[in-house]
């Protein structure tokens, strides 16, 4: 077999044997080579070679057609396979992995789409990669790059593995929070990381809120029709489309500030949407807007972009612009502010894909990024032209589309002038069929149970009458659809419904105009003609519709004799749709996926229609219902065992032993006697199923109930495999779309109740926790520190300090610790990561004065450039979170800034915490502290426990009545003290003294 090399592979130390063992694997001689398969792993098959008596060779296989290839990816020194970065922290014992013979792994190599024919060296994210010569070229060119490609091109790929070679503080930003953070995801795939550069991957939205957190809520589209449609009959010769996008692409777009109506007014004809003399109506209507934005409480990103720019300092020192094609001139200024060192950035992106007109220009960019007008035009950009996603059918009608494009408008400018050449794909087809209410009903009935097919329609409005036809919940308007990909695509009536438009898009095109290979460099006749702007949205949402599919389009249209589709070459026949019926489990995923790229309509749509999910039939013990059965039990003091049976059993779930004394002293329920016997083993009743190997049971419940419902104590499904410790549960979880994100009214999420399993059990902390935490770690932690959005990913020190914190927060309050103050100290940080595997606390890390100086350099008010003001010191060597920080909380489609002692839910904390102290006087009392840290972070003042009322109400009484004892004895005493009493009036008194002492004091016994 072929052998391939990992990029980053070290062979340094151990040439020679590596050199013997590779030529045996190359001759298909895995006995030679002591060839191992590593099982038990679930992200990927990997084999292991022996080097020589302590050192192994990972490696894995791929196929690409016939051919089978040894990928050698890592050298494994000392038997140290918890240390691989690509297993992923897995124990492995070296004596027990089974042999594997060459034909059993040759069958199971992954398959890759391309590989080139002489170039061995593999690049690697989450899977593995071989450059083209044009990407190849590109890639070992130094920057600054503009890299300009079509979807499906591999450009993204291509701008990590470049970005994985800067040093310092690196920034990747793009549009789309979706393509962020699957940006990062790949970055860090397979654990890559990078000594000497800390990267940050950010949406544009994102990107702004480090600088500082705009107040309210990003305007969309949705919320300006809402507003503009109060509107309309004042301004009736406007389209809400145009008018939404000349205010983003135009009024509010310019580095150089937000045009004033003497500017707009002045603007040239191709320069603007609307003629001149509709600009003075319109610009009345954007002044309306900004009124509107603030009244609502709403902004609009390219203004906050402008008022900005007196914020931004130098900041990184490399710069990475994803699909910069979606990103406003203003928008680009600012990051160009932050970037420290000239020319060292990577812009790439497809002015093809820009499904609204903002005048976007790869000159215009170019102009921004080099202040040199004549250093800019001669900057060159990279063009990737092969398209390794698409079939050969979408690619070529795609390719015509943008043929017509050249021939009615022009060239936008001299980068956007190529065609795409499809690479690796399948054939496909793009067929054209007629908007005949049979064969809709036909097809719907096909593909209406299948994630395989999406239909698309050019605008929101449109989905209404799709919607009467398909009942597919994969139903997109096209501004949706950007970023998406599926197997099929129907494109819904977008020819039809906007017949006029592409009239006018193919008037004058000839099919003899069409039949060239490249696009040559030209610009319109015109000047005046600014007709490209007003049907760009047009012809490139038809675009960006084409190149949504991997392979079957299927065009449906009243007017199938438009001479678009002549042009297109596409005409009327025989087609076959061939759809498979998707399983409950791919409906689960696919709604999951399309939560987390912010699609919230169709992510609901699939669990109303296709999963049609029920309410769980059992009670979810969340705050409300705790609340409720501690009022009952304790204030009430309802009769019957059942609702204090209850809170024993929330009480050994959530690990609440000051709830269970109260259960005994309080509540009369002796069995809570027995809290610390009884709670590791009774805690887990409401979820014993979790721990079998056997867990179908639970998979259905999920698909009945949904992949996040809640068990009895408030835990997700996730939450519960997690604890228990059932590795292959979690995947089956994770794999069906599970949300690890997901909290309890603890604040924990799923990776937080391990981590406290973990914390207590080293037998756990040394066996399913490491390939838990791989599974279920969230990749950063936004906080927003008092005014601008930090980010900590994963791979920071910090941000395991920070989730260790997270997790021993509740019990610095109801568990007796050495100090009452509710802080934490290294001492107490370090006991609970001694049985921590290395890949979740490398060794360096896990000692105290590297500890010691991550919580220094990060304590509010710290004199240090990387402060991120993550803690306060509440005392010498005793720290405890800011309390002005807020966490990024997100349900469904809505995000918001919660209070960190809020999302911690301090206040019901407070319900079960300690009321006394071990200490003696003159050290800290938990109520003050509990009410200190409310205070601090903004919340109500600390209320009575609720189960203490009774004893304190009563307590309020007794001392009360000793007070007026004491008061009493003080007058009895004094009178006592006066002279020329008798001596029997004395006796009396003495008596009476006497007596009011002893009283007192069985009152302080009751």
């Amino acid at each position: 077999m072929k052998i391939l090399e990992y990029n980053g592979l070290d062979t340094s130390r151990v040439k020679a044997s590596y050199r013997k063992v590779v030529e045996a694997i190359a001759r298909d001689d895995f006995y030679a080579a002591q060839v191992k398969k590593l099982a038990n792993l679930s992200h990927g098959r990997f084999y292991r070679a022996k080097l020589d008596d302590t050192a192994r060779l990972l490696f894995t296989l791929i196929r690409h057609g016939d051919q089978t290839c040894a990928l050698m990816l890592e050298v494994i020194s000392n038997h140290d396979y918890d240390k691989s970065r690509f297993l992923r922290g897995a124990a492995i014992d070296d004596e027990k992995i089974p042999e594997i013979g060459v034909d059993e792994a040759i069958r199971e190599a992954q398959p890759v789409r391309y590989l080139h024919p002489e170039r061995t060296t593999i690049h690697l994210l989450d899977k593995p990669i071989s450059f083209d010569d044009t990407q190849e070229a590109i890639y070992r060119r130094p920057a600054p790059l503009i890299v300009v490609g079509c979807a499906g091109s591999g450009k993204t790929a291509l701008t990590l593995e470049k970005l994985k070679h800067a040093e310092g503080e690196v920034l990747y930003v793009t549009h789309s929070a979706y393509l962020a953070q699957s940006a990062r995801d790949l970055y860090y795939a397979n654990g890559f990381e990078h000594a000497g550069q800390e990267a940050v991957f950010l949406s544009y939205r994102e990107f702004v809120e480090s600088i500082r957190v705009p107040p309210g809520r990003e305007a969309g589209w949705r919320d300006f029709a809402g507003w503009f449609g109060r509107l309309r009959q004042a301004f009736k010769e406007f389209d809400g489309h145009q008018v939404f996008e000349e205010i983003r692409g135009v009024l509010a777009a310019g580095a150089g500030g937000v045009l004033a109506r003497d500017e707009y007014l002045a603007l040239g004809i191709r320069q603007s949407i609307f003629p001149v003399e509709l600009r003075d109506k319109l610009y009345d209507l954007f002044e309306k807007y900004r009124d509107w934005l603030a009244e609502a409480k709403l902004y609009d990103l390219n203004l906050v972009a402008q008022d900005w720019q007196r914020l931004a300092a130098p900041r990184y020192d490399f710069v990475v612009i994803d699909e910069v094609q979606d990103i406003t001139t203003v928008q680009l200024a600012l990051v160009l502010k932050t970037l420290r060192k000239p020319g060292h950035f990577l812009l790439c992106g497809d002015s093809n894909q820009i499904v609204h007109p903002n005048f976007f220009s790869w000159s215009q960019v170019k102009s921004l990024f080099w202040k040199d007008p004549k250093l800019a035009e001669r900057q060159e950009l990279h063009v990737l032209t092969a398209n390794f996603r698409n079939g050969l059918e979408a690619t070529r009608v795609a390719n015509q589309l943008l043929k017509i494009k050249h021939r009615r408008f022009g060239s936008i400018d001299r980068e956007s002038n190529f065609l795409v050449q499809a690479v690796g794909g399948d054939t496909g087809q793009v067929a054209l069929m007629p908007d005949k209410d049979l064969g809709k009903r036909e097809l719907d009935q096909k593909i209406r149970q299948s994630t395989q097919f999406a239909v698309l329609v050019m605008r929101d409005e449109d989905k209404v009458e799709a919607r009467r036809h398909f009942a597919t919940p994969l139903l997109f308007s096209i501004h949706e659809a950007k970023g998406l990909e599926y197997e099929n695509i129907i494109l819904y009536r977008f020819i039809s419904d906007h017949r006029a438009e592409f009239s006018d898009i193919v008037e004058g095109v000839a099919r003899a105009d069409l039949a060239v290979e490249t696009l040559d460099y030209r610009r319109a006749k015109d000047k005046s003609d600014k007709s490209l702007e007003v049907y760009k949205f047009f012809v490139n949402a038809l675009y960006v519709a084409l190149t949504r599919a991997i392979r079957n389009i299927y065009v449906i249209e009243s007017d199938t004799a438009h001479p678009l589709f002549a042009l297109l070459d596409m005409s009327l026949g025989q087609v076959k749709v061939e759809a498979r019926q998707s399983t409950l489990e791919d409906w689960q995923k696919e709604a999951r996926k399309l939560e987390l790229q912010g699609k919230q309509e169709q992510a609901e749509a699939i669990r109303r229609t296709i999963l049609k999910q029920v309410p769980v039939p059992w009670p979810v013990f969340d705050e409300t219902k705790v609340i409720e059965l501690v009022v009952k039990v304790f204030r009430e003091q309802a009769p019957g065992a059942k609702m204090k049976q209850q809170l024993y059993e929330y009480a050994t779930c959530h690990d609440e032993p000051q709830l269970a004394e109260w259960l005994v002293s309080e509540a009369r329920f002796e069995p809570a006697k027995n809290f610390a016997q009884q709670r590791a083993n009774f805690g887990r009743k409401t979820y014993i199923p979790y721990f079998a190997n056997h867990f179908k049971d639970i998979l259905r419940q999920c698909e009945q109930y949904g992949i996040d419902h809640r068990l009895p104590m408030n835990q997700t499904p996730l939450m519960a495999a997690a604890v228990a410790g059932n590795v292959p549960l979690a995947e089956a979880l994770l794999e069906r779309g599970a949300n690890r994100e997901a909290v309890d009214h603890y604040g924990y999420n799923a990776l937080h109740w391990a981590l406290r399993e973990a914390f207590r059990d080293a037998r756990f902390a040394g066996g399913p926790l490491a390939a838990l935490y791989e599974l279920l770690a969230p990749a950063s932690i936004d906080v927003n520190t008092g005014d601008r959005l930090v980010r900590i990913d994963r791979h920071l020190s910090e941000y395991f300090i920070f989730q260790t914190l997270w997790v021993l927060f509740k019990s610095r309050f109801t568990h007796w610790q050495r100090r009452a103050n509710g802080a934490f100290d290294t001492q107490a940080i370090l006991g609970t990561w001694q049985h921590l595997p290395a890949n979740i606390v490398r060794p360096e890390r896990n000692k105290r004065q590297h500890l010691s100086g991550v919580l220094a350099r990060n304590e509010i008010h710290r004199d240090y450039a990387y402060n991120r003001a993550l803690f306060m010191r509440v005392a010498q060597g005793w720290y405890q979170f800011n309390p002005g920080l807020a966490v990024r909380q997100r349900q469904g489609d809505e995000e918001q800034w919660t209070p960190i002692y809020k999302a911690l839910n301090l206040p019901l904390i407070n319900e079960f915490s300690r009321t006394e102290s071990r200490q003696s006087a003159g050290w800290e009392q938990l109520p003050e502290v509990i009410d200190h840290y409310l205070t601090l972070g903004g919340l109500q003042k600390r209320s009575v426990p609720i189960a203490t009322e009774r004893a304190v109400a009563l307590e309020q009484v007794r001392q009360a009545e000793l007070k007026t004892f004491s008061e009493r004895l003080q007058a009895v005493l004094a009178g006592a003290a006066q002279p020329n009493l008798s001596w029997e009036t004395k006796e009396r008194r003495r008596l009476e003294v006497e007596r009011l002492l002893r009283e007192m004091e069985e009152r302080k016994k009751r």
